[in-house]
C-alpha cells in the first residue's frame, strides 16, 4: 500500500478512508486487492450501497494519477456487477464527486456503488447509520455474488 503523505496538495492523510486503509477505523469489508478495497457504506442511500476506495492517496479525481483511475473502472465494474446480482436490482447508479461544491464530503478518491430498484428513490445520504448487522449481511451477500462474478 502507498504511504500517505503530506507531497499532495489538499490531501489529509486524516480523512476516514485513510484511517480505514490504515486499520485504524473498521468496516464492513466487501473485496480487496493490492490496490483498493470495497467495503458498505456506513450511511446507505440504498441497501447494498458500497464505496470503491483506492489505496493510492488522492483527494479526488481531479489529481489521481492516470495509472490509478485506469484501473478504477475495471474494479469499480466488478463490484458493480456483484452487487447488482446481489441485491436483484434493475439497475445501478455509480457516483464520484469532486471538491465540496461537486458535493464531495470525504476528500480521499472514492467512488459509490448503489442498487437500484425500478421506482425507489433513494434515501438521503445523511440519513443516519445503519446497524452493524444489516452492514454485515450486505457485505456477505456481496462477496458472495462475487464469487460467480468475473474478474475484469
Amino acid at each position: 500500500m502507498t504511504e500517505f503523505s503530506d507531497d499532495i496538495p489538499g490531501y489529509d492523510d486524516e480523512n476516514i478512508f485513510a484511517k480505514i486503509l490504515r486499520g485504524e477505523i473498521p468496516c464492513h469489508k466487501v473485496y480487496e486487492n493490492d490496490d483498493f478495497i470495497a467495503f458498505m457504506d456506513v450511511m446507505p442511500q440504498a441497501a447494498g450501497h458500497t464505496l470503491v476506495v483506492p489505496k493510492a492517496p488522492s483527494r479526488n479525481l481531479l489529481d489521481a494519477d492516470a495509472e490509478v483511475l485506469a484501473k478504477l473502472m475495471p474494479f469499480t465494474q466488478r463490484i458493480a456487477r456483484a452487487v447488482r446480482t446481489a441485491f436483484s436490482a434493475d439497475g445501478v447508479t455509480i457516483m464520484q464527486f469532486n471538491e465540496p461544491a461537486g458535493g464531495q464530503t470525504v476528500f480521499h478518491l472514492h467512488v459509490h456503488v448503489i442498487p437500484r430498484h425500478e421506482g425507489m428513490p433513494l434515501k438521503r445520504h445523511e440519513g443516519g447509520m445503519e446497524k452493524g448487522e444489516v452492514l454485515m449481511a450486505n457485505a456477505d451477500k456481496i462477496r458472495a455474488a462475487l464469487k460467480t462474478t468475473p474478474k475484469s
